[in-house]
């Protein structure tokens, strides 16, 4: 057969759309959304204010938490920044429209880093813009903003850290900022010179000190390397607190909204750092066999992860969100003290015996519910996991059957903000690009006979070989990291590559 390895590599479904096109860093936690209740402000404030930009703006990658720690409890601080987004892609994308729908009195308007094209002035990717269309785009979010009553505050592009042989920073959004800062002016726009502020800050501290506000990623031979643009928690409360500042500065009637003294970092900052500087920290993955130890995706997530990190599979055969409660399991996965809880569940809750049966819109949520509440309260880290996807074809196409149990995971994740691998939207985009041979290359063998007299078919395409382990614990990992990217330095090796020839499935 044509080895999907042939055709295929993780970097052309990045490129898709299927994951995060851009750099590590871009896959933001889920976000609820309702338009009906977007206006509506947290209990107890006086003002909102919403960061609208890229992932240089977020809460897990950029400065985003750190603004807002530094605005009092008085102040609706609302993140609508995207990873990966340019002046164009977010509007194209709904977000500004969105943004626009929460109704603030003030946004922060940050973009840039993904606006730039190459040197030649050709563009890349979709999001790449001219500069006379970046430009064209912000006066005409700028009047928008304005049009709704809303005050709009340009921020220049937080600078990457380009440190070359003279010890200095080389900002490649000098271009971008300049432009910016003349839409501010022409417009009497409030502007707060980021770029220009956060170059003398690196420079004063040096390449080192940078490092240190850092996240990191892996370069193509899957060495750790320092992330050059996004943040660490440090460097998030270092940028954010400078952002907030300067806001209080550019528009005086915001001067006694910010915090007289720097913000500090909380309990999970710290824990934060103290991970990315190297602490041994604790995953414990929950959910069915697509998880277990036999045929799912856990080992091959365990198996690229650093001795730094003790992972625990606490997956089981057969059992649902419901009954790994009341067997007990659920109990005794708690007892871990994980620092991280990788949950994934569906494909059991699916089944009709009532220890095990959950309604995806109703009980399945419910106990999910449970599994998340159980490990905050323990200072632990709960993301969620989507449905592993069956591989069984119909017209070229798979079989979308746990797509209801998909839904309603994101849907609680968006609810509760938590990060939400969707291991399910991945893979079946993935295996929608092959042959149902293709697709069977992942596929566990053995019980061929016990699968038939239950009345299965004789062929698992639910469970999985070493390789298919291989693979898919590998896609986990990787978007793990990218909202949680504390836990990079703990990634073995470069991003994947299906690129060898699939070993030849042996017995489970």
């Amino acid at each position: 057969m044509m080895d999907v390895c042939d055709r295929f590599s993780l970097a052309a479904y990045f490129m898709a759309g299927v994951m995060t096109a851009s750099a590590i860093a871009q896959g933001d936690p889920a976000k609820a959304f309702d338009t009906e209740t977007a206006a509506v402000r947290r209990p107890g404030t006086t003002l909102r204010i919403d960061l609208i930009g890229d992932s240089t703006q977020t809460d897990n990658a950029g400065y985003g938490r750190g603004f807002c720690a530094n605005l009092p409890s008085t102040v609706d601080c609302l993140n609508m920044a995207k990873g990966g987004a340019s002046t164009k892609t977010y509007r194209e994308q709904g977000l500004w429209q969105r943004a626009l729908e929460t109704k603030p009195d003030y946004m922060v308007i940050q973009f840039g880093h993904n606006d730039a094209e190459k040197v030649d002035g050709v563009a890349e990717m979709d999001r790449q813009v001219s500069m006379a269309v970046y430009e064209a785009n912000l006066r005409q979010y700028v009047t928008e903003s304005r049009a709704a009553g809303i005050k709009p505050v340009l921020c220049t592009p937080l600078t990457r850290r380009y440190f070359e042989a003279d010890g200095k920073v080389h900002s490649d959004l000098l271009g971008h900022a300049v432009t910016m800062m003349r839409v501010a002016k022409e417009m009497n726009v409030p502007l707060i010179d980021l770029q220009a502020e956060s170059i003398a800050y690196l420079n004063k501290i040096g390449e080192d000190g940078g490092n240190k506000l850092a996240i990191t990623k892996k370069d193509d031979a899957g060495k750790t390397v320092y992330d050059k643009t996004h943040l660490d928690w440090a460097g998030s409360y270092i940028f954010g607190r400078m952002v907030a500042v300067d806001l209080g500065k550019v528009e005086p009637a915001l001067k006694k909204y910010v915090r007289a003294q720097a913000a500090k970092l909380p309990p999970d900052g710290v824990k934060a750092m103290k991970i990315i500087n190297g602490a041994s920290v604790k995953i414990v993955l929950i959910g069915d066999s697509t998880v277990a130890t036999g045929g799912g995706w856990g080992p091959g997530f365990c198996a690229v992860m650093t001795p730094n990190v003790a992972c625990i599979d606490d997956a089981l055969n057969g059992r649902s969100s419901k009954s790994f409660i009341n067997e007990g399991a659920w109990k005794k996965a708690l007892a871990e003290k994980g620092d991280y809880y990788l949950i994934q569940f569906g494909h059991n809750d699916q089944k009709t015996d009532a220890t095990r049966h959950t309604d995806a819109e109703g009980s399945f949520k419910d106990y999910l519910q449970r599994y998340i509440s159980d490990v905050q309260a323990m200072s632990g880290v709960p993301v969620l996991v989507t449905s592993l996807s069956r591989r069984t074809m119909k017209d070229g196409k798979i079989v979308e059957d746990l797509k209801e149990y998909a839904t309603a995971t994101k849907e609680l994740g968006a609810k509760n903000g938590l990060a939400v691998v969707d291991l399910n939207a991945i893979l079946t985009a993935m295996l929608n690009r092959m042959t149902q041979e293709q697709a069977d290359q992942f596929n566990a063998v053995g019980q061929a006979n016990e699968r038939e007299v239950a009345g299965k078919s004789g062929t698992d395409r639910t469970h999985l070989n070493p390789y298919g382990q291989k693979v898919f614990g590998r896609i986990v990992a990787e978007q793990l990291v990218r909202t949680q990217v504390e836990l990079g330095p703990d990634l073995i090796g470069a991003p994947m590559q299906i690129s060898s020839p699939a070993p030849t499935p042996g017995p489970r």
